[in-house]
C-alpha cells in the first residue's frame, strides 16, 4: 500500500470516528517566518505576528471611524437638540411677554414689558444675550383704523398708563439673536435665528375704568 492509499485509509477511519481529518503539513522552517509576518530576530511564530498585526489594524480602523463619523455625529445631535430647545424657549418667552403686555398699561417705550421679559428669561443656552440686551426685545402697540381696518401705530396724548390710552393690539418680538453655544471657542460664527414675534389683542391693558387705574 502506497503513501497516498495509507493517508486516504487513515482519513476515512478518522471521519468514521467523527474526528477531524489530519492535515499532513510539514512545520514551517524558522528561516521562513519573517516572510510570513514574524518579526525578524524574534522567536514568535508567524501566526502570532499576524494576530498582532490584525489587532493593530482594527484599532486604527476604530480610531478613524470614531474621529471621522461617531464624534462629529454625536456633536451634531447635541448641537441640533440644544438649538431646537433654545428655539422653543425663545418662542415661549415671546408669547409670555405678549400676554404680559396685553394685561398691563400702555407704555410708549415698552420698558415695562422689556424689564419683565429680561427678568423672566428661562434657563437656557445663551441666556445672557437676552439679559444684557444683546438680543433685542421689541414692543409695538397698534390701533385699528375704523374706516380702512388697517393697523396703525398707536399714540396717545392723554399720558401713559391711562384708562384713556388703550391700544387695540400689541406685538412683542425678539430680534438679532444668534445661537453660539461652543461655536465661539471654535472660532466659528453663530447661527442667526429668525425674528420671533407674537401679536395679541389688548385685554383692557390692565385698566379699570370704574376706578380709573391701570396696572403698570
Amino acid at each position: 500500500m502506497g503513501k497516498m492509499e495509507r493517508q486516504e485509509a487513515r482519513g476515512k477511519r478518522q471521519k468514521a470516528k467523527g474526528g477531524a481529518v489530519p492535515l499532513d503539513r510539514k512545520p514551517i522552517p524558522r528561516w521562513a517566518w519573517p516572510a510570513l509576518g514574524a518579526g525578524r530576530g524574534s522567536g514568535d511564530p508567524p501566526h502570532k505576528a499576524l494576530c498582532v498585526g490584525q489587532a493593530g489594524q482594527s484599532m486604527a480602523e476604530w480610531a478613524i471611524l470614531y474621529s471621522a463619523v461617531i464624534m462629529p455625529l454625536t456633536f451634531a445631535v447635541i448641537f441640533t437638540s440644544e438649538l431646537v430647545w433654545v428655539w422653543h424657549s425663545v418662542a415661549e418667552m415671546t408669547r409670555e411677554g405678549a400676554r404680559y403686555a396685553a394685561t398691563h398699561c400702555w407704555d410708549g417705550s415698552g420698558d415695562n414689558v422689556m424689564t419683565y421679559m429680561r427678568g423672566k428669561v428661562p434657563a437656557m443656552v445663551d441666556q445672557q444675550q437676552f439679559q444684557n440686551g444683546e438680543a433685542e426685545i421689541t414692543v409695538e402697540y397698534f390701533t385699528r383704523n375704523a374706516e380702512t381696518g388697517t393697523l396703525e401705530e398707536f399714540s396717545c396724548d392723554q399720558g401713559e398708563c391711562s384708562t384713556l390710552c388703550v391700544p387695540d393690539l400689541v406685538r412683542v418680538g425678539v430680534t438679532n439673536y444668534s445661537f453660539r453655544r461652543f461655536l465661539d471657542s471654535l472660532g466659528l460664527p453663530g447661527v442667526p435665528l429668525p425674528d420671533f414675534r407674537t401679536t395679541v389683542p389688548m385685554e383692557s391693558a390692565g385698566c379699570d375704568p370704574e376706578q380709573a387705574t391701570c396696572v403698570p
